[in-house]
């Protein structure tokens, strides 16, 4: 199974001189986050990552989610990255937007992966060519929802589909009141976990419990 690590943040250095102090003799990648608060421009996107893969002492993979860090890394950044670093290997995609993700995966190296950061955008992204998802809801259902992709990478959509429609439902809810909360309340229903989160993330209501535990009896 492959183990990767979150290492990201807004000062540059600061990264750098963590990656430096870890031992990741036991992580096969790390991935980082694109600098949250500060907003920095596509220049210095691409100087903060370079240094990221010049520090790393295995694989980089970006992550893009623009909701969360007000920091949007554009195409022709990722693409350029791709191209000047060897040791990026592939980019989070959780931006929704479908114009740059298509425009990632058809001027990539071949090497180089797209990776769905969203479980509702997962089939789609794998359909356009990319390599698959890091999900949330596979913490719950992870036979059920590495045979969609397995499906829709083999080019057998119908299947996927099936697959995708099916868990749609469970996929909504678990960010309907933010998430971790909603798969750890889905987790703790199966005795995985305590339902604890840590401040200023809390549990989700009760309704919303019922909701899921309503959910996962249809699953059932």
């Amino acid at each position: 199974m492959p183990l990767v690590l979150g290492m990201g943040g807004n000062n540059t250095s600061d990264i750098v001189s963590y990656i430096r102090e870890s031992d990741l003799s036991a992580i096969d990648a790390i991935l980082s986050v694109a600098p949250y608060y500060n907003k920095p421009c596509q220049k210095g996107l691409f100087q903060h990552f370079r240094q990221i893969a010049l520090a790393s002492p295995v694989p980089v993979i970006l992550y893009n989610v623009p909701s969360r860090t007000c920091s949007t890394i554009l195409p022709e950044t990722c693409l350029e990255l791709a191209a000047a670093c060897d040791n990026i290997i592939g980019i989070k995609e959780s931006s929704g937007n479908f114009g740059n993700i298509m425009k990632i995966i058809k001027d990539k190296p071949e090497s180089f992966h797209v990776i769905s950061g969203n479980d509702i955008d997962a089939l789609t992204i794998t359909a356009l060519g990319g390599s698959g998802v890091i999900s949330v809801l596979a913490n719950a259902y992870p036979a059920e929802w590495s045979e969609m992709i397995q499906q829709a990478l083999k080019n057998n959509f119908k299947t996927a589909r099936e697959i995708q429609f099916k868990y749609l439902e469970m996929t909504e809810l678990l960010f309907a009141e933010g998430s971790p909360g909603g798969i750890k309340a889905v987790m703790s229903n199966m005795n995985l976990c305590h339902n604890n989160l840590r401040l200023p993330l809390v549990a989700v209501s009760r309704s919303m419990q019922t909701r899921i535990a309503r959910a996962m009896e249809t699953l059932r």
